[in-house]
């Protein structure tokens, strides 16, 4: 994969070998964005687990205490009075049958779905083209619900969803470089404190094997994992 010349430059500019504190971390990555645009942050965890077992899987939901500065396109699947709700809440789209049909076919237009249990027979019908993109609505996220008014509400104000990879890697989103040090840090903080609280405990050896943090379009720089916290 070719570079450009700015890339290459911040690349060259900082110690790539270097395991920082966290508020370090995220002050040489400020120093590294170089886009015309706020740039996203996000925190790579590659963990000790062996994603294969089901009882090794990492997922859940957590509220960023600053937001993730990131809008998201809500779809409601719903019916009723919960659509009134859904509407009134905030939600960017919602349907029932009429957007699962929509989704058959391609449609895909939106960040995060979610659905009132009575409409999950019919939402497993597009089970596989969702969850091949980690939208598919589940109780354990709080996307199958029946207070949709709550759930639009936190995921809009910067409720985001964690999960594993097939490689046993999570990738949550901070913010944006335009985020001060602090509002990073503090979002930083919560996320790891889950991630290491939620350890799977048939997971063997080390489980925090790296952290790191990159923006959009910068380098990696790496923070120490058992460091995390500091004062």
């Amino acid at each position: 994969m070719s570079r450009g010349k700015k890339y290459i430059e911040k690349n060259e500019s900082y110690d790539k070998q270097a395991i920082m504190n966290p508020v370090k971390a995220f002050e040489v990555l400020k120093n590294l964005t170089f886009s015309k645009f706020d740039e996203t942050v996000e925190v790579h965890f590659n963990l000790g687990i062996d994603p294969r077992h089901a009882d090794q899987q990492i997922r859940g939901t957590v509220v960023l205490p600053n937001g993730s500065g990131k809008k998201i396109r809500i779809l409601a699947i719903t019916k009723g009075d919960k659509a009134k709700e859904a509407e009134d809440a905030g939600a960017d789209l919602v349907g029932s049958e009429d957007m699962i049909e929509k989704i058959e076919k391609g449609w895909l237009d939106f960040d995060l779905v979610l659905a009132t249990p009575d409409m999950m027979v019919k939402v497993g019908k597009i089970g596989r083209i969702l969850g091949s993109k980690g939208l598919m609505p589940t109780p354990k996220n709080g996307t199958v619900t029946q207070d949709l008014k709550t759930a639009i509400q936190e995921f809009k104000s910067g409720k985001i969803e964690y999960r594993n990879d097939k490689t046993g890697n999570v990738h949550v989103i901070l913010g944006k470089v335009s985020f001060s040090t602090e509002k990073l840090t503090e979002n930083f903080q919560v996320i790891y404190d889950i991630i290491v609280k939620v350890k799977p405990s048939k997971a063997k050896g080390v489980y925090l094997k790296s952290v790191s943090l990159c923006s959009t379009m910068s380098p990696a720089v790496k923070v120490e994992p058992m460091k995390a916290k500091w004062s």
